[in-house]
């Protein structure tokens, strides 16, 4: 694959890392990202996927763009209220980079279509709200041995890993959180600062550009922590549970 003249120059700066270089550049172009949920989390993470050149992006989300979104879901305009959010992220996306190809997916990912779906990718990013999903996504990504990047908000707070629970030594999601936990509020009933989905979907980007590449320290086996009211994040060692019946 010969990048064109008009990849080199959009991707200059990619170029010129080391790390990355050409031979990054197009395997960037070449490699495959499922997006779960094109919300708070999901909106930056495509922006900044399309933007790094990531050849072939999918969005799952069964919702539409509602106006009490836009206040942190920064990939719909206030011209997309009530269209199919998968469209409108589809439209930026195409806009940002109109090379990059999209594939969308206008349901709820289920025990009918997950396995099928994922199976199509590299790289899963976790962006969803719901803990059912959330549980879904691990044990399949487990069983397909594919890097699973999730990320999740509360008010103030972000909390971002990889997880790789098909390794012997690494944890999956349902390590950290084995069972439906009790007392979690939604965005909608808790509230949350529109800026801090941002810092940590872009964080989850870096981390998808990271597995992609095969640079870097990868927080597999880490669990970041981002408290946005004391400018303050810590990573915290995240071991394996040898009681998980989920990746043993």
């Amino acid at each position: 694959m010969t990048l064109t003249d008009d990849q080199i120059e959009r991707y200059a700066r990619h170029l010129i890392l080391k790390e990355i270089g050409g031979p990054g550049q197009q395997k960037l172009l070449k490699s495959k990202v499922l997006v779960i949920g094109a919300g708070g989390l999901g909106s930056p993470l495509l922006m900044y996927l399309a933007a790094a050149g990531v050849g072939t992006i999918g969005i799952i989300d069964h919702d539409s763009v509602d106006l009490s979104n836009l206040q942190r879901q920064i990939v719909h305009m206030t011209s997309a209220i009530g269209q199919d959010k998968v469209t409108s992220a589809k439209e930026m996306i195409k806009n940002i980079n109109p090379d990059i190809n999209v594939v969308t997916y206008h349901e709820r990912l289920t025990d009918d279509n997950a396995e099928k779906i994922i199976s199509e990718y590299d790289v899963v990013a976790d962006g969803c709200d719901n803990f059912t999903t959330r549980f879904l996504v691990n044990d399949i990504c487990i069983a397909q041995r594919k890097p699973l990047i999730s990320g999740a908000l509360s008010q103030f707070d972000g909390q971002l890993s990889t997880f790789k629970g098909y390794e012997d030594t690494q944890p999956c999601y349902r390590c950290l959180v084995p069972d439906h936990p009790k007392g979690i509020l939604s965005c909608a009933d808790a509230g949350i600062l529109g800026a801090v989905a941002g810092v940590v979907g872009t964080m989850q980007a870096v981390e998808v550009l990271k597995e992609l590449l095969n640079i870097g320290d990868s927080l597999a086996g880490k669990l970041v922590i981002y408290d946005s009211l004391s400018a303050a994040s810590r990573t915290i060692k995240l071991p394996k549970d040898p009681g998980c019946k989920y990746c043993h």
